[in-house]
């Protein structure tokens, strides 16, 4: 088999398992050699109605600044009755931090015991609880309006972990916390990847550069947001203070997140809805697998909701020496990748109908994430059959070539008369 037909063949079992890879949440081995800031102090704003659970702030990293951002803290509508939001978290991995991708689930996991406030106080979640289809808030730990939120108790509760603004797990100063058999037993519950406006959220913080650590010393003017995405207006919520002092690295360049192939994992969890989950290790060609704005331990969510979000179509041309078989092939390629910018096109048009429509009909938050999620699910699904017809049409050509070799081979190997 040709050094050109090992390739084609890569490429194509690559784009099957990593369309497959979303039935896991999978973290990629990269490293930042340096900790996120101390969590800034804010008050929580006014949650804005029934369903919607508090997501606190945390600090994400981008490789292109070399820098830790702030993704503000926010209300955000459960995707499903039932199920309640476990932070993500930075925890060192040996070679430096790494990041763990939260999660929606039946119960709240381990979260590297950060105590991110509002009831996340290190383990658990003491800030409400659902009782049959209806979310009950806890006054005493969020901040409710008994006016707009009918369903409320008052619980103190009683922290008694030694308060500190520490936002990592492990390493030099981190918080020593380990998961506990509950905590295990969530993690092996089902769980449901970020929904489509926290990573709206986390989109809109990345591109704003007073989120930067490197520029608000960990002080981010915009610490909490009534809802996501919505950086501006009085529902916006700055930070009191820095939780701490931060001196981020002189070359910040030369300590930025690096690939650390013995940090790897892979979670035996699976989504409730596994066709949800984010393919944040989907590279754009195979020589970017391992640039950490690929994957979730950069915290940057490259989730595809719509075709148009997806990277363009891979084709992989057979050796230009006239062979007829390999004209074939090359007409082959042709003809899927046509096919399939078609398929996604249609798609795309679909669903940008259907978003003309809830605009039209002026429907409320709920639908309109409803509708993303199932975007998201269409897209998902969509890319997989692709990646599945372009596995199936290389491995035709490999079958194909040693055919044709074969008979080449033995006559080559018959001794002479």
């Amino acid at each position: 088999m040709t050094n050109n037909y090992r390739r084609i063949l890569w490429i194509a079992m690559a784009m099957l398992a990593l369309c497959a890879a979303s039935y896991a949440q999978i973290g990629v081995g990269i490293a930042v050699s340096f900790g996120p800031p101390a969590l800034p102090i804010y008050e929580q704003p006014l949650c804005p109605g029934d369903g919607y659970l508090w997501t606190p702030g945390y600090w994400a990293y981008y490789y292109d600044y070399g820098d830790y951002y702030w993704v503000p803290g926010t209300w955000i509508l459960a995707p499903e009755v039932g199920l309640l939001w476990t932070p993500g978290w930075w925890g060192w991995g040996g070679e430096g931090f790494i990041f763990h991708e939260g999660y929606w689930g039946p119960q709240v996991g381990f979260y590297g015991g950060i105590n991110y406030g509002y009831g996340y106080f290190g383990e658990g979640y003491q800030g409400g609880r659902w009782d049959h289809d209806r979310f009950f808030y806890n006054r005493a730990v969020n901040n409710v309006n008994v006016t707009n939120v009918r369903n409320v108790y008052n619980t103190t509760v009683v922290n008694n972990n030694t308060v500190n603004r520490v936002s990592y797990n492990g390493g030099n100063g981190g918080i020593t916390a380990r998961p506990t058999p509950q905590d295990e037993g969530a993690a092996r519950a089902k769980r449901l990847a970020p929904v489509p406006a926290q990573t709206q959220q986390v989109q809109a913080a990345r591109s704003n550069q007073d989120l930067r650590a490197s520029v608000n010393r960990g002080k981010p003017p915009v610490a909490a947001t009534q809802k996501p995405g919505d950086f501006k207006g009085q529902a916006v919520v700055p930070a009191k203070q820095a939780g701490g002092t931060y001196n981020p690295p002189p070359n910040r360049a030369a300590a930025q997140s690096k690939p650390n192939p013995q940090a790897a994992r892979t979670e035996n969890t699976q989504s409730a809805r596994p066709e949800n989950n984010t393919q944040t290790a989907r590279p754009q060609n195979n020589t970017q697998a391992a640039r950490p704005e690929n994957n979730n331990n950069a915290a940057r969510p490259n989730t595809a909701v719509h075709p148009n979000d997806l990277p363009p179509i891979e084709r992989s041309a057979a050796p230009s020496n006239g062979n007829e078989a390999n004209q074939k092939y090359q007409q082959q390629q042709e003809q899927l990748h046509a096919q399939q910018q078609q398929e996604r096109q249609k798609l795309q048009q679909q669903q940008e109908q259907e978003h003309q429509q809830m605009a039209q009909q002026k429907a409320n938050e709920a639908r309109q994430q409803q509708m993303e999620q199932q975007h998201q699910q269409q897209t998902e699904k969509l890319q997989q059959q692709h990646a599945q017809q372009q596995q199936q049409l290389a491995r035709q050509q490999q079958q194909q070539t040693q055919a044709k070799q074969q008979p080449q081979r033995n006559n080559q190997s018959k001794p002479p008369q």
